[in-house]
């Protein structure tokens, strides 16, 4: 690959579409490491509720991007741009081609289009006061203050809703004024997975991430950081901590579990169609699929 004209690869689509593994198997024919853009990987701790790749697949091929802070260290869309872009630019600098994956489709979509969020530094004390009021009143304030913004943020997300206020209320101005782009010089090749028996997946999956132990992870990290934790009230997470309270019972967190996951895989397909425009694989997905796309944009 010609350094003068640099790659970069994007593997996206909904959660438990099966990225993981195809982005393994990418990147070990292409010799190259992952760049992990799944917002919730970035933290440390949060191994099997986010489906973390395990030690296995982490010694099979090198990731970056992963356990980058703790859970109460919040990273802002800025913050992860900082981290990435560099990362990014050392691929390309060595060897011309760089690879993401992850389905946060903000996160992907700052990186490939050159996003630029408002400079707005964490506001700690802020942050513990919108949590002490609760997801209930701050999304209703976010949607009175700023509505673009709150229109892109689901009711559930309390991490980017407190986000968007911490900069209306640092700033004095929306979030959704702020952000303008500066598309970056290398080309983009967005693959795009899609499987027609995603909520089949996703009960799959969601069954295994109780059976390894996402209640206990659960335990462990709010005996550390407190059940307030913004991050614990995300899918999988929220319903352990009421399964440790002995509010749900493993089977109704399950159910539960599953069908906010199906709800987040709808809306994630809905911004991946509307902000991206990948190639879409055939369904099933494979490996030659993938590389017949690739070896395409490498001539």
């Amino acid at each position: 690959m010609s350094i003068s004209n640099p790659l970069v690869i994007t593997l996206l689509g909904p959660t438990a579409s099966g990225k993981t593994a195809l982005v393994l198997d990418i990147a070990e024919q292409l010799d190259l490491p992952v760049i992990n853009v799944d917002s919730r990987q970035l933290y440390q701790g949060m191994d099997v509720g986010t489906a973390k790749p395990t030690a296995d697949q982490q010694a099979r091929v090198l990731h970056h991007l992963l356990d980058l802070r703790a859970p109460d260290q919040q990273i802002t869309l800025q913050e992860f741009q900082a981290e990435a872009n560099p990362c990014i630019s050392r691929e390309l600098k060595q060897r011309g081609i760089a690879l993401l994956a992850g389905g946060s489709g903000l996160y992907l979509k700052a990186l490939t289009s050159g996003l630029q969020p408002p400079a707005v530094s964490p506001q700690p004390q802020l942050r513990q006061q919108l949590t002490a009021l609760g997801q209930g009143i701050c999304h209703p304030l976010l949607q009175a203050a700023d509505p673009k913004a709150a229109a892109k943020i689901p009711p559930a997300d309390a991490v980017r809703t407190q986000r968007a206020l911490e900069v209306l209320y640092a700033s004095g101005q929306p979030m959704s004024r702020q952000a303008t782009a500066t598309p970056p010089r290398w080309r983009v090749l967005e693959i795009g997975l899609n499987p027609a028996n995603l909520r089949q997946r996703i009960q799959q999956r969601t069954e295994q991430l109780y059976r390894d132990g996402l209640v206990e992870e659960t335990r462990r990290l709010s005996e550390r950081y407190g059940t307030d934790l913004p991050l614990l009230q995300t899918i999988g997470y929220g319903e352990a901590l009421q399964v440790i309270a002995g509010n749900l019972t493993s089977t109704d967190a399950v159910r539960i579990t599953s069908q906010r996951t199906r709800q987040f895989a709808k809306r994630q397909r809905t911004w991946f169609r509307r902000q991206h425009n990948p190639h879409w694989l055939s369904d099933p997905a494979s490996l030659t699929d993938a590389m017949t796309l690739i070896e395409q944009h490498l001539r």
